[in-house]
């Protein structure tokens, strides 16, 4: 096994003493970095948005709940990947958590295969969505370069507006429209309109082929 774990973090957050060492035991051999804690409060006071990681967390644990703990983090707007671990009896409760984004849930006693596994997908979506959030950030970055003027042209070039409906609507000269553009593409890096329409609409930009 490597010194550095390549794989990721896995968050485990049980009160049980046993499941959480049987968890780390079992994470750290398949190389991933597992950060262990004993409660929820302590979790959030320790989590890290920015760590590409995933959850896994007890459904019933004295004070915040597992279930608790979901609506801080959808609150948030944590992409963070969360399985519950349940008991029989909290199957259903469960299933309401995957109504609310959770990927899975897990019984005890659970198979190691089978969460190791679980564990590989929830990384994989952990790293897309942290790519996107990263995209997003520095989208919104060049965004917030622009004047309140320069957005407004912007938002007019996006929906296909021509330089002379653009003055039109804004009361401006064409020449000052094309001022506006020139200054907009500067500011977002774009040498084409393509370019502007990814920066402009991220992920919703039409594909150009």
């Amino acid at each position: 096994m490597s010194l550095i774990p390549k794989k990721g973090t896995v968050y485990v957050v049980d009160d049980d003493e046993g499941v959480r060492d049987s968890l780390q035991w079992l994470l750290e051999g398949k190389d991933y970095r597992v950060r262990c804690y004993d409660s929820a409060e302590t979790f959030l006071s320790r989590y890290d948005p920015r760590e590409v990681a995933c959850l896994i967390v007890d459904i019933r644990m004295g004070g915040m709940t597992g279930l608790e703990l979901q609506d801080r983090l959808v609150e948030r707007k944590s992409p963070l990947p969360i399985v519950f671990i349940t008991g029989h009896g909290d199957v259903p409760m469960a299933v309401d958590t995957m109504k609310k984004g959770a990927m899975d849930f897990i019984q005890k006693p659970f198979q190691e295969e089978a969460l190791v596994s679980l564990v590989e997908r929830m990384l994989d979506q952990a790293k897309e969505a942290f790519s996107e959030h990263q995209q997003s950030a520095s989208r919104d970055a060049l965004l917030a370069k622009l004047t309140s003027r320069e957005a407004q042209v912007l938002e007019r070039i996006v929906a296909g507006r021509l330089n002379k409906q653009i003055a039109d609507d804004l009361g401006i000269s064409i020449k000052t429209v094309e001022a506006h553009r020139a200054n907009i593409m500067e500011k977002l890096n774009a040498n084409t309109v393509a370019d502007l329409l990814k920066i402009a609409l991220g992920s919703s930009a039409p594909k150009v082929v």
